[in-house]
């Protein structure tokens, strides 16, 4: 499954039901779908406040499905993260004076059995996301 849509607030919700819905298929638990959700909510709205600065951009939504999981890919093209190892630890924000907590990469990997980051400052940000269902 893969999915392209402009990099704006109004889309975040769109992002996470359909992500709830790929993984579905699967049969997860209320739980299972409510962990997921977050977790795209989060990478989504990271893309669109610190990628795009809210200015729009596209995003990419990628899944998979596995036997006993669901993996999700979140894509941006914006403008990447300068230092990833701070960028992943809680608390860290580039948005001083904002109402950011700094707590995405903390959330989605609370909420997911794994993630990982990949970033080049200028070309965008990816994060892939894991959830074990029914196990």
């Amino acid at each position: 499954m893969e999915l392209r849509f402009p990099g704006i607030s109004a889309n975040e919700g769109f992002a996470r039901i359909c992500a709830a819905a790929f993984a579905s298929q699967l049969d997860p638990t209320l739980e299972e779908v409510a962990d997921i959700k977050t977790a795209i909510s989060e990478a989504v709205t990271n893309a669109i406040v610190h990628a795009y600065q809210e200015k729009g951009g596209e995003v990419i939504l990628r899944g998979e499905l596995g036997e006993h999981f669901v993996r999700f890919e979140i894509e941006d093209s914006g403008k990447g993260i300068e230092n990833l190892d701070e960028a992943l630890q809680p608390f860290y924000t580039t948005c001083q004076g904002e109402e950011r907590s700094g707590m995405g990469f903390t959330v989605m990997q609370t909420f997911m059995d794994e993630m990982h980051v990949s970033s080049q400052p200028g070309q965008g940000t990816k994060v892939m996301l894991l959830k074990k269902i029914g196990k």
